[in-house]
């Protein structure tokens, strides 16, 4: 395992993978999770090799969210990844399944982001998406200092509480030069069943706003929709559902404009650089 080092220091790249964007929060319960899982599915069905590291290791929601059990295994001392319908998958749950806590210090915390990152047999990808658990604490160091990240995008609610912990992901990213593909605002409207009518449960174009003031890019609004907690619940996703469909449309739009930006910013802003609009 490489040492840690200085957030700005060069990290070497691990074999094989493309780009690596990071999905994080500045809190909890904002369904940052449920992003990550369907901009990973989304990136697979529009033709990118892909993978999805989950690394809330205290807090691993991925097996459930995507209907997998197994136990992954060793070759050669490294571990091969689960895989779901050509989407590469790696998880704490996998390894520690049911209700047994994690409770963890901060080395081995940073020892199990380098295994998972640099031991697991990823194969040629062209993304890994790695959902961050919420905060920034020393998983979200360990990873910045262990990879060479292409991006990240942060995601909050419209909600003033979300919104301020969401400012505070978006510096922490910055500070530690880690570019900033965009902010999304996830559970942003409720389109009534009977009416039609949209509602707007948690306010209203808060994370507009916020990306405006912030000076990052806005990737847009995810609607609030029962078909998405229910997919999550029982390990059908909406993303394998296809861009078609009209609750999984928006995580592709997502998805298509986080390559496109990821791409633009290898190509033209460098690893160390934010893209600006």
């Amino acid at each position: 395992m490489h040492p840690p080092q200085p957030p700005d220091a060069p990290k070497p790249p691990i074999p094989g993978i493309r780009y690596m964007i990071a999905v994080g929060s500045g809190k909890g319960g904002v369904g940052k999770t449920t992003v990550s899982v369907n901009l990973a599915i989304a990136l697979s069905r529009l033709g990118y090799r892909t993978g999805l590291l989950d690394a809330d290791v205290y807090g691993p929601n991925i097996p459930l969210m995507l209907g997998v059990q197994q136990q992954p295994y060793a070759v050669d001392n490294r571990i091969v990844p689960l895989e779901k319908d050509g989407l590469k998958l790696m998880s704490m749950g996998f390894l520690n399944p049911g209700d047994k806590p994690l409770i963890w210090r901060g080395p081995m915390l940073h020892s199990v982001i380098g295994q998972f990152l640099r031991g697991t047999e990823w194969g040629e990808l062209d993304f890994l998406v790695i959902d961050l658990p919420p905060g920034t604490g020393d998983v979200q160091l360990s990873l910045i200092q262990t990879a060479p990240l292409s991006g990240a995008i942060v995601v909050t609610t419209p909600s003033d509480v979300s919104l301020e912990d969401a400012r505070k992901a978006v510096n922490m990213f910055r500070q530690v030069r880690v570019p900033l593909l965009g902010l999304v605002e996830n559970m942003s409207y409720l389109i009534a069943p009977q009416s039609g009518e949209r509602i707007d449960v948690f306010g209203t174009g808060g994370g507009r706003r916020t990306a405006g003031e912030m000076d990052v890019h806005f990737l847009g609004e995810l609607p609030l929709d029962p078909q998405i907690r229910i997919g999550g619940d029982s390990g059908n996703a909406v993303g394998w559902r296809g861009e078609k469909d009209a609750t999984a449309a928006a995580f592709y739009k997502m998805a298509r404009e986080a390559a496109q930006r990821t791409e633009m910013s290898a190509a033209d802003a460098g690893p160390s650089m934010t893209i600006e609009d």
